[in-house]
């Protein structure tokens, strides 16, 4: 999800491969008196939804007397770094919130289980074939996608329209958001938009409008220091110009709206996904609104429709039936879908999309109506990352710190993240 570099301490694959071999771990799941199976589900987000959640599992809780959910959640940096430090040492969680970033790592380690074998309880029918092939791993699924979502820009619609500035269309390149951006930052005084170019989600779409990619279908890079370097330069300059976040605004983001420029009033805008941007409202009572993200100069889509976030089960849980009972309920109980609304994306069951949809209010409408503004325009997804790349978006936002800092060159910061990134994907 998140829109936003991350920084921290991320596990490794070879220390999940570890908790794979300690068969002595033990299953996450516990019973209480009376038989009552205790499941753990964790999760990352904002305040709004986490009080959807909360009810969304009591209703599950009512429908299921003989299961009790004891749930927890974070913001998604805190949220990335307890989950590695759970899954290393064999305390993963019964049923867990899970990134695109993360399929690769945490499967391959030996965490999730494989959901072949709760098909009796956890149905897949009703969920588009090529969005559930993206929580597959060598033909196992390993989860289930629970949203779909896309990036977006997400605006202050009272101070952008005060600017004068001319609010976003359907559509507009990256030149035509830098302009937007510096008239912005001139009338409004202040950044027009969060610095995209500490985040590994923005270069990807500028990527993609070039026609490249991120990772090759093999796993390697798909993207030289050339292109990294343009890409640094031209972010550098914006922020130079002011036309964006300064280095010590930028640095303070943790993955949380509520940390971004945009949150804390410093900024008019913020690249980020749609579901966590209705998090803004709390913060930006006057109204947000959603634009697309910018394409290539030939108006070529960089952005794409990804399942917001995933379902797993824990491969050492000791209730994997109830477990998937939760999941299944989670992605399919058309009641669990109204009160989750959009908040995790707009639902993948085709069914409850198309029942819930026209019934969704306030932001959850407005994400709906934004989704739909994009039908047929954007091209398909890529696979799920390697599972490198976890810990690539920490280095990722470290380099470009130099670059913000005036530490490095965006050619020097550029040519240092490559060389790491080809190691780190080698290991």
């Amino acid at each position: 999800m998140p829109g936003h570099g991350t920084k921290g301490f991320c596990a490794s694959a070879a220390a999940l491969v570890l908790c794979a071999m300690l068969a002595g771990c033990g299953g996450s799941g516990e019973s209480v008196g009376g038989g009552k199976v205790v499941l753990r589900y964790t999760w990352w987000g904002n305040p709004d939804r986490a009080e959807r959640t909360e009810q969304a599992v009591a209703l599950f809780e009512k429908q299921h007397p003989n299961i009790r959910v004891r749930t927890s959640f974070s913001s998604y940096e805190a949220y990335k770094q307890k989950l590695a430090v759970q899954a290393s040492g064999g305390d993963a969680p019964d049923v867990m919130q899970l990134d695109y970033r993360q399929i690769d790592q945490y499967a391959s380690g030996g965490v999730l289980l494989d959901l072949a074998e709760q098909k009796a309880v956890l149905r897949t029918g009703e969920i588009d074939p090529g969005l559930l092939a993206t929580g597959r791993l060598d033909d196992t699924q390993y989860a289930v996608p629970q949203g779909r979502g896309t990036e977006t820009v997400a605006y202050d619609v009272e101070a952008w329209k005060a600017s004068g500035v001319p609010l976003p269309g359907r559509s507009w390149t990256w030149s035509e958001w830098a302009d937007a951006m510096r008239a912005l930052a001139k009338k409004t005084g202040k950044p027009g938009s969060t610095d995209p170019g500490q985040s590994e989600d923005c270069f990807e779409v500028w990527l993609r409008g070039q026609g490249k990619s991120l990772y090759t279908k093999d796993g390697g890079l798909g993207f030289t220091a050339d292109d990294l370097t343009r890409w640094w330069t031209f972010t550098d300059e914006l922020r130079r110009e002011g036309a964006v976040s300064p280095a010590e605004q930028t640095t303070q983001l943790d993955g949380s709206v509520e940390n971004t420029p945009l949150g804390r009033g410093k900024a008019v805008s913020d690249p980020n996904w749609d579901a966590p941007a209705s998090g803004f409202l709390a913060l930006i009572p006057t109204g947000v609104a959603l634009a697309p993200m910018p394409s290539g100069e030939d108006g070529t889509p960089g952005q794409y429709y990804k399942p917001s976030m995933f379902l797993g089960v824990g491969a050492t849980t000791g209730h994997p039936k109830e477990a998937a009972q939760l999941v299944d309920f989670l992605v399919n109980d058309e009641q669990a879908a109204k009160i989750l609304g959009a908040t995790r994306g707009i639902p993948v069951n085709e069914s409850i999309r198309e029942e819930t949809e026209p019934q969704l209010k306030d932001f959850d409408r407005t994400i709906a109506d934004y989704q739909s503004s994009l039908e047929g325009a954007l091209k398909d997804p890529p696979q799920a990352p390697p599972s490198g790349d976890n810990a690539l978006q920490a280095t990722f936002q470290r380099d470009y710190d130099q670059v913000s800092y005036e530490r490095m060159s965006p050619r020097e910061a550029a040519q240092n993240y490559v060389t790491e990134a080809k190691a780190e994907l080698r290991s």
